[in-house]
């Protein structure tokens, strides 16, 4: 008889992470967001930023401890010798009523990514001291871990010292995400981000410098009609001068529920057409220089998923692609937008590496016949966000 699974365990987990840590162990040691103003954020609103206590995040690793030992308990009743593999992992996965953090920690033991992703928007603001104990502990409790790492703001990355990041680092913090978004002061300003150029180039420095690595996020389209050629070269400028291991696109998108959508009825904010960005982001890629970088699309808002590649070698590639896109046919580039929002494409060649081009035309032809096909393909890709 298998032994049972505690379906009273959980532990607190936060609303979102990166895509990348689609397969990492989630443990939130802070709650929401201690900024919350930034006008195309729609994560957090109408919740209250809250540092949790060193106790509760202890406690939660405990918990996390406490599944994975019944966990590997559960693979040896079942001759697997404490490997967590398929059979395992739906032995789990079809008990009900545990715990969704229950669930997460078999999926982390299944994929073996070793990750763990602290949630939620901005654990540096946490007292260094407290968060390099919390690292120590995770560590000491699930020897699995090989990778950690967390949200954070570049504001609070430049208010820390090189010494403060390089003493959480070695406590077990790996990896810092950043949202950049844009280097372009007026934009910044008028996007409520709360954050300079300046601070951001000295937060990411900071990092950089206390050997963490660094995924910054960029938003093309963030500065609408108005300002996207300068969004796009500040932006370049400031990733020029911090040279992070990573530059992660997410095109913007304006939904009802975010602050602003009232810029965008009141005429005061005009977005890119999907055209009109693909061609701020050959911009931006064409004017990163100097630096060794990974760029990634890793998003589904993103048009183009494949522009990705390590610079400076991949950079023409990159820009390859995006004037290859830009060289469509009009018909074509209606084509793969459809597909890409039905997230059936990556790249424009699916349309025929793929085979859909028929099936695509037909429903194409259907939604003109019925509807305004932009807004259409503006709701479809609305609703990823």
């Amino acid at each position: 008889m298998p032994p049972a699974l505690d379906h009273s365990l959980d532990f607190e987990q936060g609303p979102i992470r990166p895509p990348s840590e689609a397969r990492s162990l989630l443990l939130r040691f802070t709650r929401n967001c201690p900024w919350n103003k930034c006008k195309f954020c729609p994560v957090y609103k109408g919740r209250t930023f809250s540092r949790r206590s060193l106790e509760e995040i202890k406690a939660d690793i405990d918990i996390a401890a406490e599944m994975r030992g019944q966990i590997l308990a559960l693979s040896q009743s079942l001759s697997e010798g404490g490997r967590v593999g398929q059979r395992v992992v739906n032995a789990v996965f079809s008990e009900p009523g545990l715990s969704h953090a229950f669930y997460n920690v078999a999926a982390w033991l299944f994929y073996d990514t070793g990750a763990v992703f602290l949630q939620d928007a901005n654990n540096l603001v946490m007292a260094p001291e407290v968060l390099a104990e919390a690292l120590r502990y995770l560590r000491e409790k699930l020897p699995e871990v090989r990778r950690v790492t967390t949200y954070g703001r570049s504001s609070t990355a430049a208010q820390r010292t090189v010494e403060e990041l390089t003493m959480i680092r070695r406590a077990g913090l790996d990896r810092v995400h950043i949202g950049l978004e844009t280097g372009y002061d007026p934009l910044l300003k008028f996007m409520n981000k709360g954050v300079t150029a300046a601070k951001q180039i000295k937060g990411g420095q900071n990092i950089k410098a206390a050997g963490l690595e660094l995924s910054e996020y960029v938003m093309p389209g963030l500065g609408g009609k108005q300002w996207s050629r300068e969004h796009a070269l500040a932006t370049a400028q400031v990733l020029n001068q911090i040279n992070p291991d990573f530059i992660r696109l997410r095109t913007l998108r304006v939904p009802p529920r975010i602050e602003l959508y009232q810029h965008l009825e009141s005429g005061e904010f005009e977005k890119l057409s999907d055209d009109e960005t693909v061609a701020e982001i050959r911009l931006f890629i064409a004017s990163l220089k100097g630096i060794t970088s990974y760029v990634a699309s890793d998003h589904i808002m993103n048009l183009i998923e494949t522009v990705s590649g390590r610079l400076p070698e991949d950079q023409e590639r990159m820009l390859a692609l995006l004037d290859g896109y830009l060289a469509l046919p009009e018909r074509d580039r209606l084509l793969y937008r459809l597909c890409r929002r039905m997230a059936r494409c990556r790249e424009p060649r699916d349309l025929d590496r793929l085979g859909l081009r028929p099936e695509l035309e037909a429903t194409l032809q259907r939604i003109e016949s019925q509807a305004d096909l932009e807004a259409v393909l503006s709701e479809m890709a609305d609703s990823m966000v």
